[in-house]
């Protein structure tokens, strides 16, 4: 009986957090997806592969209709990892619902490319380099 009392206070404590959290629409969900991809293939070192930061500004600003907002998530995406990683961001900027999204995306990713380094990040790579995010070299 304490078990489930304790459940029901924790759930109370955590739904409406998690009620007043905004929804990403598909267009943010879709771009974000291909940021933290990108980002999991650059941080795991994938050779061949760099950042494209105009590119990336443009398929945003084409899914989402602007490069203001392809620059609010990539500021959104960049708070989210700098509050994860225990530095300063700017609070303006964070997104809960961004930084739970880009996580769960990122640990997907970056899992696959450790147990395949060579397929994943061929396979990401590229993935990332056709989305304009990555290019190669």
């Amino acid at each position: 009986m304490h078990i489930k009392l304790t459940a029901i206070a924790l759930l109370a404590v955590i739904a409406p957090g998690q009620a007043g959290a905004a929804m990403l629409s598909d267009a943010e969900a879709s771009f974000l997806d291909q940021l933290a991809t990108a980002a999991a293939v650059l941080e795991q070192r994938c050779t061949g592969y760099e950042a494209n930061g105009a590119g990336g500004v443009q398929t945003g600003a084409r899914l989402l209709g602007s490069p203001d907002a392809a620059m609010a998530m990539i500021n959104a995406f960049d708070a989210a990892i700098k509050a994860h990683d225990g530095n300063d961001y700017d609070p303006r900027k964070f997104r809960p619902e961004v930084s739970e999204a880009a996580g769960r995306t990122f640990m997907r990713v970056r899992t696959a490319l450790i147990r395949d380094p060579e397929g994943a990040c061929a396979a990401y790579g590229d993935s990332g380099t056709a989305s304009g995010l990555l290019r190669q070299y």
